[in-house]
């Protein structure tokens, strides 16, 4: 049978809410409001008030605290918010996802039933062993499954009902938001703060159990743009200027012991994603990334000297290099107040989990509400190889996060009231 969580998170998988890098509306898909819509619905049915949506999307709601008052000045208890993203990733199709429950799984390799040449490997995912006995879930090989991150909403909605089934768990008001496109990078686009009423706040929007984000990279985007001159090629001789062969030379020459395949850890890396020309123009677009802020000046150099090296090469071309800011590490706004992470710590560590800080290589919406001014860090959901076929998540992991939301407004109560 079924837990709760398991149960829900099945109904929300089953939505395709898929966001688009493309479009040029916002949310980037309407198909987003299916899941935001139903989700206002089982918000009010949970009892939460203030719950609204409005035309972008955002779900947002209130579970009032049941705290004493403390003096003229509240509760003294800050308002906890607790954030999840709805849309799936545009890497791989998020329709008719067909969820593979495997209820105690007995180890070894993973052959998905819709598509036989998607395999689970043991080899790349070791925290399959940490699961044998246990249920997980996968897609069937066909779709992505949309753990990211329909685990994370699923998890949010096991603790406010276990916090709204047992009153005798004290906590502060907490604030509640569902958020789309935070695929493509634009999830807090026209999120207000103000509105959202939270002092702190935690995405639950990671992976592997036990592991918290408090550090992400500081991103920069990079495009370059090589202007050549076309015409036909029975009469190019010493007029045809190929902007293809001279952004091949500025690709060859990128750092290979910089590239996201080669690099792990605090390592920064140069990742060239997409690239569209012919003859007369050529874009590429790449990603530069660094834990350290003033790293990505350093990256930007490392472009700028190749440009320069290229140039020689096809003078009659035309090359720029424009560079904009994405994102920046949140690690300073989380450490202003050490409770934001020790609460954090603290309460996976009463769940019976060893707590582990893990830099993120990438953003999260907690990175840009970190820099207007809501410090919030990352919770695990239990998910594994995201944004593919290939995506799969622990259910042991998804309890042990509701589990460690509903220890997190705790601790934040003990903390904050002596």
């Amino acid at each position: 049978m079924n837990t709760p969580l398991l149960t829900r998170f099945l109904r929300y998988v089953k939505i395709d809410t898929q966001s688009s890098e493309t479009s040029t509306t916002y949310p980037s898909t309407k198909k987003q409001f299916d899941l935001l819509k139903l989700l206002v619905k089982e918000l009010r049915e949970l009892g939460l008030k203030r719950v609204t949506i409005d035309k972008y999307g955002y779900v947002m709601g209130r579970l009032p605290g049941n705290l004493p008052k403390k003096g003229k000045g509240g509760t003294g208890v800050p308002v906890i918010g607790l954030i999840a993203h709805v849309d799936t990733s545009p890497s791989a199709s998020g329709k008719n996802v067909k969820p593979q429950v495997i209820k105690n799984y007995g180890g070894g390799d993973i052959r998905l039933p819709g598509d036989k040449s998607v395999v689970i490997t043991v080899a790349e995912n070791p925290e399959l062993r940490k699961n044998i006995g246990k249920t997980i879930v996968t897609s069937d090989g066909t779709t992505l499954l949309g753990a990211d991150d329909k685990a994370g909403i699923a998890i949010i909605m096991t603790a406010l009902q276990s916090l709204v089934n047992n009153p005798s768990l004290r906590h502060g008001d907490i604030a509640v938001a569902f958020t789309p496109d935070e695929e493509i990078g634009a999830g807090t686009k026209y999120f207000s703060v103000k509105k959202f009423g939270a002092d702190v706040a935690y995405t639950v929007d990671g992976d592997t159990p036990g592991e918290l984000n408090r550090e992400t990279f500081s991103a920069d985007g990079a495009t370059i743009t090589v202007h050549g001159r076309n015409i036909h090629p029975g009469s190019a001789k010493n007029i045809m200027v190929n902007s293809l062969r001279a952004m091949a030379d500025i690709i060859v020459r990128m750092p290979r012991n910089m590239a996201p395949e080669t690099t792990e850890g605090y390592e920064p890396y140069i990742h060239p994603h997409t690239l569209q020309g012919e003859e007369e123009k050529t874009v590429l677009k790449l990603l530069l990334r660094d834990f350290r802020t003033e790293g990505l000046a350093v990256l930007r150099r490392k472009l700028e000297t190749i440009i320069a090296e290229v140039r020689p090469l096809h003078p009659k071309a035309r090359i720029e290099l424009e560079v904009t800011e994405s994102y920046r590490n949140m690690k300073e706004g989380v450490d202003t107040d050490p409770r934001i992470c020790g609460c954090l710590e603290e309460a996976v560590r009463r769940i019976g989990m060893t707590p582990v800080w893990k830099p993120i290589r990438g953003g999260t919406d907690g990175s840009k509400l970190t820099a207007m001014g809501l410090p919030t860090p990352n919770l695990f959901t239990g998910g594994q190889n995201y944004h593919c076929k290939n995506e799969w998540v622990s259910v042991d992991g998804m309890e042990k996060s509701a589990a460690a939301v509903v220890e997190l407004v705790q601790v934040w109560v003990e903390k904050s009231r002596p």
